[in-house]
């Protein structure tokens, strides 16, 4: 890692006004771009029509959209991010020490806000763009239910209704955080659940089931396309939450340009890649443009190892399939991890790239 002699402090904090302007897409700067979302009736990419019964249309439009590299993040949510955002950029002195190593280690803080985690970046943003399109509500999925509260509390500020299927485990081992939603007003319902056809169907076919996020997006899906004025959001997968979650390393770059350092290892946790593509997007654009070189890592959980494991496919993104087709590392649409892991983040398949193809929870 190359940097100036200036002492970095333990915390590098940046100003309101260094909150980015607008979020950065990585795509733009792919030469080869990601395979788009196939309809699994017809085989064929969605087109901006068929995605726009189950998406909000503005997030469609962020979607589709592979050629532009900087897309203005709306004032609305500017402000909205000034509640807990710019996040720090800390130096782990304290670990460099125990681990007795040379290498300076850096780590993007994001659990300074209500909901506890990163997720609230995209919450907001789909909030806004489904308040904006006039939207009633709209329904979503969660795991371990970071998404579920950042989304929550995001259609609570906003006077959006909210409807949440929540991992059964997840529901039954997480209640502080499945009544934080609550609290937020949102209507949260384990899955899966007799309250859906394909809810149905799952636990007839798997009777005692502990539930997986797939068969939570499922759930979701359905009520979004059968309640006018409701649509679907997540938190993961999508090009247009990578889009969101760019401010992270937007964010991240800007700290340590301030002490001209360049790091030699970018490294995240990956399961759905809202995350890892967070913070390695403007990294990984410069290794794209030629700009710099950088060595990305992703840690996977050992539980839905979909990296090291799956394979390489077109794929339903849930279990019930009834999502789109996505060109992923996959270990079925079918798999169901084991309750450890579905009540942290249950996933059944993970990125094609910089960002994922499943959703995390």
């Amino acid at each position: 890692m190359s940097m100036k002699s200036t002492a970095v402090p333990y915390k590098i904090y940046l100003s309101e006004d260094e909150i980015p302007q607008s979020w950065y897409n990585v795509r733009a700067d792919m030469k080869t771009k990601p395979a788009p979302l196939l309809n699994p009736g017809t085989g064929r990419p969605m087109s901006a029509e068929e995605l726009g019964v189950v998406f909000c249309e503005e997030l469609v439009e962020q979607e589709l959209d592979d050629t532009t590299a900087y897309i203005p993040i709306p004032q609305e949510i500017r402000d909205f991010y000034k509640m807990y955002r710019p996040a720090p950029l800390v130096r782990a002195y304290c670990l460099e020490q125990k681990l007795g190593t040379p290498a300076h280690i850096y780590y993007k803080f994001e659990g300074n806000n209500t909901s506890g985690s990163h997720k609230l970046n995209s919450a907001i943003a789909q909030a806004y763009y489904a308040k904006k399109q006039g939207l009633r509500g709209v329904t979503t999925e969660t795991g371990a239910g970071q998404w579920g509260t950042a989304l929550s509390m995001a259609c609570a500020y906003l006077g959006l209704d909210l409807k949440v299927f929540m991992v059964k485990v997840s529901y039954e081992q997480k209640p502080f955080r499945r009544e934080v939603m609550r609290t937020y007003g949102a209507e949260v319902t384990p899955s899966p659940s007799p309250t859906t056809n394909v809810g149905r169907k799952i636990l007839e076919q798997f009777p005692g089931t502990t539930g997986s996020l797939g068969c939570a997006i499922s759930e979701a899906v359905e009520v979004a396309v059968s309640h006018p004025g409701y649509r679907y959001v997540l938190g993961s997968v999508l090009n247009q939450v990578l889009l969101h979650q760019s401010v992270i390393g937007l964010e991240a770059k800007t700290a340590l340009d301030k002490y001209g350092v360049r790091p030699d290892i970018v490294i995240g946790c990956a399961d759905g890649g809202s995350n890892l593509g967070g913070l390695i997007s403007p990294f990984m654009g410069e290794k794209l443009r030629g700009e710099a070189d950088y060595r990305f890592i992703a840690v996977e959980p050992a539980s839905c190892p979909s990296f090291t494991r799956g394979r390489f496919a077109s794929d339903f993104c849930d279990t019930g399939m009834i999502s789109p087709l996505a060109k992923m590392y996959t270990l079925g649409s079918g798999f169901i991890p084991s309750p450890n892991h579905a009540a942290a983040c249950a996933s059944t398949a993970c990125p094609r790239r910089s960002r994922s193809s499943t959703p995390t929870g």
